[in-house]
């Protein structure tokens, strides 16, 4: 049954964006949410993603995590202050907690893992644009934990750091990490080094180690 918005006219879907630099996911999603949703726009990256929520007005975005640009955290951070009545969703393949506290600290109202099926999508939609925040499952009861400890070191680390650090902990070169994510060496060595900086550590070992014992990770496929 489609779903209407409480502040929209009868009748009307709500409105959506979409951001994924994998075409073909993208697509698919947009077909899933077809029926109940108004998919106003598909982007490629975090960028375009600001100006595409800028041009629709969407009720709801569901963003990818790891983006070209600008990622789906750091999207989430500044749409929060930029256009707070849009609710994001975060869809990624990264099954880590750091990352999923970090999105909901920076205003997501969901993070989602890819292989957990349509059914959390739809849910995590309908959770969102009723005022709630789903995380998958397997997640919930690591993120709750993080949300509610103290403030440690790790927590200190930008989105982007977090994301960083986790894949130089895969094993991936800094040339690697920057083709992956859409940056270029320079920036991913800057974030890499203000990283360490902040957590007080001096060689790559001691932040792979630091990686390691906090559980950040991010998965090398998606």
């Amino acid at each position: 049954m489609p779903r209407e918005t409480d502040d929209r006219p009868g009748g009307a879907l709500p409105r959506v964006v979409l951001a994924d630099d994998h075409q073909l996911f993208a697509e698919g999603l947009a077909s899933l949410l077809a029926d109940d949703y108004d998919v106003v726009a598909i982007v490629g990256d975090g960028t375009s993603l600001l100006e595409a929520v800028e041009a629709h007005a969407p009720d709801l975005v569901f963003a990818d995590v790891s983006m070209p640009g600008l990622n789906g955290v750091e999207c989430a951070r500044k749409l929060a202050e930029s256009a707070p009545r849009v609710r994001v969703v975060l869809l990624t393949m990264h099954e880590d907690a750091h990352l999923a506290a970090a999105a909901l600290r920076a205003g997501a109202a969901g993070y989602v893992l890819k292989h957990g099926g349509a059914s959390d999508v739809l849910d995590a939609a309908e959770r969102a644009l009723d005022g709630g925040v789903l995380v998958s499952a397997g997640l919930v009861d690591e993120v709750d934990s993080l949300l509610a400890a103290p403030r440690g070191m790790d927590r200190e680390l930008t989105p982007r750091q977090l994301e960083i650090v986790g894949l130089l902990a895969q094993g991936l070169l800094a040339k690697e990490i920057a083709e992956r994510l859409g940056l270029s060496r320079r920036t991913v060595e800057f974030h890499k080094y203000e990283a360490m900086e902040r957590l007080g550590i001096t060689s790559n070992a001691e932040l792979f180690g630091y990686a390691m014992k906090h559980g950040i990770s991010s998965s090398a496929t998606r």
